[in-house]
């Protein structure tokens, strides 16, 4: 069973177990996009989506604290940059994992779903490192002040793996006092624990950090292959590649036990499991996919509709 955030007297840190995919995809065609993405976004001004001012990050920081009851370890906020309130929308839900799509432009890493939103405002320390800090300073040492629970920050890397990853790691320093990170196969747990995907380019120099503070998110097809969980302690992939089961109707005894299959052998490596594209409308459809990965033990269920899966979650106890 997935762990459960449960109240703590005070912050505690900890050694954890918290998998690898090989080959890196090359990504010439984003990578010209990104250029001219960087090119748009030093030439006009008006984003579609501009930064929060001050005092609107403070405000919506402040309702973030605010829960309706223990966070939502299992809760995966796809796509969180999307949201009004980038990061404090999701805190305010109790979410347990966040998602951050980069790419890197001229040095800094841009949050954004692609190239027609990159706005040099919103890079990944405006909207996620030094809220989260900052939180944590506030909270004593936790995100959820009193709950010993790490903040998964799934940072999604959309240009080359290798150098993004680089530039991650470079910008993670500054932030280690909150950060979990690893040294061998020694995992120290912190406040905020730093996953990478996207871009499997990022493999390589991950393995090669003496003292790494991200891990590395891994595919269904990483199983049994013999990769530390200390390295990749998430199993992500795509639910449609795997089950063609979208909710409606009793879930195929087959695929039932597929799923069963995939989570139990994950659990057995330590590692956590999410799948990504679940159907996410709402309605009975979603709520019968989410009922059969909470049965299964899966550990994240991923949507982009917040107070949905909270409402979902805290109502399955």
């Amino acid at each position: 069973m997935p762990p459960v955030a449960k109240p703590v007297a005070k912050p505690v840190v900890n050694s954890v177990n918290p998998v690898a995919n090989p080959a890196a995809s090359p990504r010439t065609r984003r990578a010209a996009v990104v250029t001219l993405g960087a090119a748009l976004a030093g030439a006009f001004a008006g984003p579609a989506l501009a930064a929060p001012t001050p005092r609107v990050e403070a405000d919506a920081e402040a309702e973030a604290r605010r829960l309706a009851g223990p966070p939502l370890g299992r809760a995966h906020a796809h796509n969180d940059y999307e949201h009004p309130h980038p990061l404090a929308d999701a805190l305010s839900h109790g979410f347990g994992s966040v998602e951050a799509d980069i790419w890197l432009v001229g040095g800094k890493l841009l949050v954004a779903h692609d190239a027609s939103g990159l706005d040099p405002t919103r890079t990944l320390e405006s909207l996620y490192l030094e809220p989260l800090l900052r939180r944590v300073r506030a909270g004593h040492g936790r995100v959820y002040e009193g709950y010993d629970l790490s903040l998964q920050l799934l940072v999604d890397i959309k240009t080359a793996g290798a150098p993004t990853y680089r530039e991650l790691a470079r910008h993670l320093r500054r932030y280690r006092s909150m950060l979990s990170s690893c040294v061998g196969e020694r995992v120290r747990r912190g406040a905020v624990t730093a996953v990478v995907s996207g871009d499997r380019g990022a493999r390589v120099p991950m393995a090669t950090e003496r003292v790494r503070r991200a891990f590395y998110d891994a595919r269904l097809a990483d199983l049994g292959t013999g990769v530390p969980a200390s390295f990749a302690p998430l199993v992500s992939d795509n639910w449609n590649t795997k089950f063609s089961w979208q909710g409606v109707g009793p879930m195929p005894g087959p695929e039932r036990a597929e799923l069963a299959r995939v989570v139990s052998l994950a659990h057995a490596e330590h590692r956590r499991v999410r799948f990504w594209a679940t159907p996410d409308r709402p309605g009975p459809a979603r709520e019968a996919v989410w009922r059969e990965l909470l049965a299964a033990g899966a550990d994240h269920l991923n949507t982009d509709d917040l107070a949905g899966l909270e409402a979902f979650l805290r109502a399955a106890g």
